[in-house]
């Protein structure tokens, strides 16, 4: 938002004072100031008012004419102009030779064979407005030679402040708000503003107006007839340009220079086409053309105001075209209210479509400032157009209020939460010049909070004690250690967990962290035959590619996969994030937190990479909780998954995830020659996982004995159940020592490590062993290869 120092000096005396300083209070006090501060008619000098004495056409061109100007100085100028609206006896803004206009020093100046020793002006040229239609048109009764910035505000100092720093303030979304803020930092006093009393159209008819929707809060009009001006001052029109609006008319001018002044939107609507204001929704979903002419789709959730029963405008968004203001308009109906500032957010969402107007509602504005809007607007009407006449009274339906905050503290509460010393006095001048009532009793204060802070900001006594500090000047404060007593505090399981398996990734394993929003992305797991399978979604997204929530990590890190794949020919990243498994009985989304990790590789057999991952899951689980992992086979359920090998993963006795191949038609779509596995652990249900305790044994110092066995099995995990299912103690280590594929199917090869603590083993106590393996899986029909 753009904001001009010599408005906010209408409200607060600042003569003396270095206002870049003031600006860079503001910024550290209230609101983030953009960097670049605009310094408007610096680059402009030299101009004067001057009359034209005559006109002629130029004989070498349709276009241009031949001037004799009168700039004050005694004599006659010849200029050459262009301008289709010059005539004799019209007084323009003349840029003599040695003016500057931006960048250019005005020179004599050759045109179509005739010089030209000056230029007259237009409002675009000086930077007074975008209108480059003509060149200006001045007062008669101005003096010839007047400087123009006598009669014009082209000098000011703009700057910008940050939307999103005024999201919790909006009584800083005008001018005057801003000026509040000035004056308590400058120790000024802020002026009131200048309005009419609206009590001398008590007794005259009011308008035929009514609430008939709760998400109106307030709705305040006034009728206003024989409007004969249609063109905003000079100085509205700049003002206007400065803060980032274009003219249009008149009283669509006025209505934008009460919003940007007070921060309270308005509207004008012809009275010839609004009789009966009613403020209401619709049962039925409707199409509803606007003022920029848009036809936008309104549902029933839309509040519209409405003539009678025929929609006029959209509630705190935008008006419509059929009742807007035009070149013949002479009566208008006044709008000036307040709605809910959640269903303005909800509309602008669903009609993409958001305006100054919306934007400001959506802060959650003061009722109390429609009446006031409205005795500002009439004013500066009056003050512009004098045959204007009210001719009803002020018709204010006040459907919510606001309750009236009071907080009470005392002078240890300010001292605790500052640890500084500011005195009573401070402390009541600096909240009295930000509008509080306080009260003071000893040293127990009393403080009512202005209804323009009481919406949504200012609500406990904390953001007193804010309030009182920023405005004192945080880097007043006096720099030293807070007393305060230290309590150790215990970590957290789950996160503690969450950082050791981050470390084992990362340092033994080399693998990316890789951080990822919550939801899918439709067009690039399409790209990959990735189905978006049902889930929670967002309400009114922006993106329909990103309005499904994720249930599996994967489906994303597959997406990062294809990304890099063509840059790198082996990885490995990983994750802890968020997922959603639908919604919970209380209708909250069932959010988890799991693990997952992808490798990549264009080098590596799948089965390698899936002996990979496998030995970082058991690394993982081993370190952190001393456990072995069992895996299951189980079906693929997700598109992505291979439909064969994908195994479920267990510790101590829980399902904590699964590891598997990305289905062939995936890999292929990211790398044909590729091989891709993946694997997502719960932390949920890991995290909590008792760590056992770490048995030690001394090393047996006699020889040991070892024995490998080769089964024909596609799988591991019977082999292992069949070993363990032994319950031997001389039994103390078994590892895969290499697989195998022919056309006779599948062989693994273990090596199984015997020992004795006292003696040394026969082979007949280690063959007795082997013997009962091998018959175990002979009933399962898993037989020793030949």
């Amino acid at each position: 938002m753009f904001l001009s120092m010599n408005w906010i000096c209408d409200f607060v005396d600042l003569s003396g004072l270095d206002k870049l300083k003031l600006i860079n209070q503001f910024s550290l006090s209230t609101a983030e100031v953009e960097n670049e501060i605009f310094f408007k008619g610096q680059d402009i000098s030299g101009i004067v008012v001057a009359e034209i004495m005559s006109v002629e056409n130029h004989p070498e061109s349709k276009k241009l004419h031949l001037l004799k100007v009168d700039a004050g100085d005694g004599a006659l100028t010849d200029v050459v102009c262009g301008a289709p609206n010059v005539r004799v006896g019209m007084k323009t803004a003349f840029a003599k030779l040695g003016a500057q206009i931006g960048d250019i020093t005005i020179t004599p100046r050759s045109l179509a064979g005739q010089t030209s020793f000056g230029m007259c002006c237009s409002e675009k040229e000086l930077g007074m407005s975008d209108d480059n239609s003509g060149i200006i048109e001045i007062d008669a009764d101005i003096a010839n030679g007047t400087d123009i910035k006598s009669i014009f505000d082209i000098d000011d100092i703009v700057f910008e402040v940050d939307n999103k720093s005024l999201t919790n303030r909006p009584d800083l979304w005008g001018h005057y708000g801003i000026a509040r803020e000035f004056a308590a930092l400058a120790g000024r006093k802020l002026k009131p503003l200048d309005v009419v009393d609206l009590e001398q159209y008590k007794n005259l008819p009011q308008v035929d107006m009514k609430i008939e929707d709760p998400l109106c809060q307030r709705y305040s009009c006034l009728q206003v007839e024989n409007i004969t001006k249609n063109v905003s001052p000079a100085n509205m029109r700049i003002r206007l340009f400065y803060c980032g609006m274009r003219g249009i008319n008149l009283l669509a001018d006025l209505t934008n220079y009460i919003m940007l002044e007070m921060g309270q939107p308005m509207h004008a609507f012809d009275s010839r086409k609004v009789e009966k204001i009613r403020i209401k929704r619709f049962d039925e979903p409707f199409i509803f053309k606007t003022l920029d002419g848009v036809e936008r789709h309104i549902d029933e959730n839309t509040l519209m105001i409405c003539n009678d029963n025929t929609p006029v405008a959209i509630a705190g968004i935008m008006g419509g075209l059929d009742s807007e203001i035009v070149e013949d308009t002479t009566t208008l109906t006044l709008e000036s209210a307040t709605f809910d500032c959640v269903s303005i957010r909800k509309s602008t969402v669903r009609l993409s479509h958001r305006t100054d107007a919306s934007m400001r509602y959506e802060k959650s504005l003061d009722p109390e400032l429609t009446v006031p809007a409205i005795a500002r607007f009439v004013k500066l009407l009056t003050d512009i157009d004098s045959n204007v006449k009210v001719v009803s009274s002020l018709t204010d339906e006040y459907a919510f209020k606001y309750n009236t905050i009071k907080l009470d503290f005392d002078k240890r509460f300010v001292d605790r939460y500052t640890g500084i010393e500011i005195s009573n006095d401070t402390i009541v001048k600096t909240l009295d010049s930000l509008g509080f009532d306080v009260t003071l009793e000893d040293d127990n204060f009393s403080v009512t909070v202005p209804s323009w802070r009481a919406t949504k900001d200012v609500t406990i006594k904390a953001d007193i004690i804010e309030e009182i500090t920023r405005i004192y000047g945080y880097d007043n404060f006096d720099i030293h250690t807070t007393n305060a007593p230290l309590y150790p505090v215990r970590s957290d399981i789950q996160k503690t967990v969450e950082e050791k398996i981050k470390d084992i990734l990362v340092k033994r394993f080399s693998l990316h962290e890789l951080h990822s929003y919550i939801w899918m992305y439709y067009d690039e797991c399409k790209e990959l035959g990735i189905e978006i399978e049902d889930n929670v979604k967002l309400v009114n997204s922006s993106n329909p590619n990103i309005e499904t929530l994720r249930s599996s990590i994967i489906p994303t890190q597959l997406c990062q996969v294809k990304v890099n794949a063509s840059s790198n020919s082996e990885f490995g990243i990983f994750e802890i994030g968020h997922v959603v498994e639908g919604l919970k009985e209380d209708g909250l989304c069932n959010e988890k937190k799991k693990l997952a990790i992808t490798l990549f590789s264009k080098n590596k057999s799948v089965q390698a990479l899936y002996s990979e991952l496998y030995n970082m899951l058991a690394v993982v689980c081993d370190d952190i909780k001393h456990q072995s992992l069992s895996f299951e086979g189980i079906e693929a359920t997700h598109s992505y998954e291979h439909p064969i090998n994908l195994n479920a993963i267990y510790c101590d006795g829980k399902l904590i995830g699964r590891i598997g191949i990305a289905h062939p038609v995936t890999s292929k779509k990211i790398d044909k020659k590729a091989s891709i596995v993946f694997a997502e652990i719960d932390m949920d249900i890991f995290a909590p996982i008792a760590n056992m305790s770490i048995k030690y044994e001394e090393p047996s110092r006699f020889p040991l004995m070892e024995i490998d066995l080769s089964f024909i099995s596609n799988t591991f995990a019977p082999i292992a159940k069949a070993i363990q299912n032994q319950n031997c103690p001389l039994i103390k280590k078994v590892s895969v020592t290499d697989t195998y594929e022919d056309e006779n199917g599948k062989s693994i090869t273990v090596r199984i490590v015997f020992s004795h603590p006292e003696r040394t083993l026969t082979g007949d106590e280690v063959k007795a062993v082997t013997d009962s393996i091998i018959t175990e899986l002979g009933k399962n029909g898993i037989v020793m290869k030949s």
